[in-house]
Order: C-alpha cells, then structure tokens, then sequence
C-alpha cells in the first residue's frame, strides 16, 4: 500500500513520462539505439535499422532508409554510433514535433502538462490493448514484446509473471488505471 506522501510524490513527478528530463530521455534514447544495435557492435546499419521498422510495423522502404540516415553516418564508420543516433532523432524531433519533447519543459502549466502525460498513456495502452477490450491480456503483451524482438516475447511464462507483479486486482490481466500506475513507477528512478 501506498502512503500519501508516496502518492504524491509519484504526481509530482509523473510529467517525466513525456521524459522532459535529459537524463531520462538520454536513458530511453540509448536503450532504443541498443534494441537497434541487433549485433551490438557500438552501430546501427540501414539494415537494422530498416528491420527493427519493420518488426515495428512500420514498413519503410530500404532506399528511403538509407537516404535519410547515411548523411548522419560519419565517414569510416559502418552505420551510426549513439551520437548519430542521437543527431538524427533530434532532427527528426523538431521536424515533425517541432522539438515539443524540449519545449514542454514549461511546468508553468501543470493541467496541460498531466492532460498531455494522459494521453500519452491512453495511447500506449491502446498500442498493448490489440482487441481494445480494454484490457492486456499476456498474449497481447506477448504479441508486442515479439513485434519489438525482444527475448521475452518467446516465454509466456515470463510474459505472465510481467502481468502478475503489476495485477494489482489479480484479475489476470492489466486494467489501464494499473498500467498508470506502472509507467509511473518505470519512469521515477527510485
């Protein structure tokens, strides 16, 4: 159980969803390029780059990839270290969201600011909730945990454990008030 004092923290500090802090969105920014980084070699290729899209979803075309990426490679190096990496998702940022993620440091406006971390939420859980029941049930965290290739979506039993330490009514599966409560928590270093 939570005391209020934790309750409070955990609003106070809950705007570091949208990771408006450096340090959290150094931490998020590096544990994607590592995901990328298939054979952990220290740089992402177009091709691991273009797979990981496509494991995503997201079926870019391999020439379109490679365009917009090599600029970004420095010479010698056979695709783009963390630093690269880093260049291009701050250009890519303020191109398509006006770098929002570093202008919405304003904590002037705090409504905004937690109507902002909401949605943000809702549209995480719907990317979990395939059926949207309403619900995450572990076959579905299973299905994106493979779609993100990650080792864990091979195991349902590790699948159903990551369901059972964040179930809180025990019901089996993941309401969107305990997936609330999960990201918060992810994102609070403790």
């Amino acid at each position: 159980m939570e005391s209020n004092g934790e309750s409070k923290k955990v609003e106070r500090q809950s705007s570091s969803f949208r990771l408006r802090s450096p340090s959290l969105n150094a931490l998020r920014l590096q544990r994607i390029f590592d995901l990328f980084d298939k054979n952990g070699d220290g740089f992402i290729t177009v091709e691991e780059l273009s797979q990981a899209l496509s494991r995503l979803g997201l079926d870019a075309d391999l020439s379109d990839v490679k365009s917009t990426v090599e600029s970004y490679i420095q010479p010698g190096n056979t695709g783009l270290n963390f630093d690269d990496f880093s260049s291009l998702h701050k250009t890519l940022d303020d191109s398509f969201f006006g770098g929002a993620a570093a202008g919405e440091c304003d904590e002037s406006s705090p409504n905004s600011a937690a109507a902002a971390e909401e949605s943000d939420l809702v549209e995480a859980f719907k990317v979990f909730d395939e059926n949207g029941d309403g619900f995450i049930s572990a076959r579905e965290l299973q299905a994106v945990l493979k779609k993100l290739g990650l080792p864990e979506g091979g195991e349902m039993e590790r699948v159903e454990k990551m369901i059972v330490s964040v179930d809180r009514n025990q019901d089996g599966r993941v309401d969107f008030f305990e997936f609330k409560n999960m990201m918060r928590a992810v994102v609070i270093p403790s």
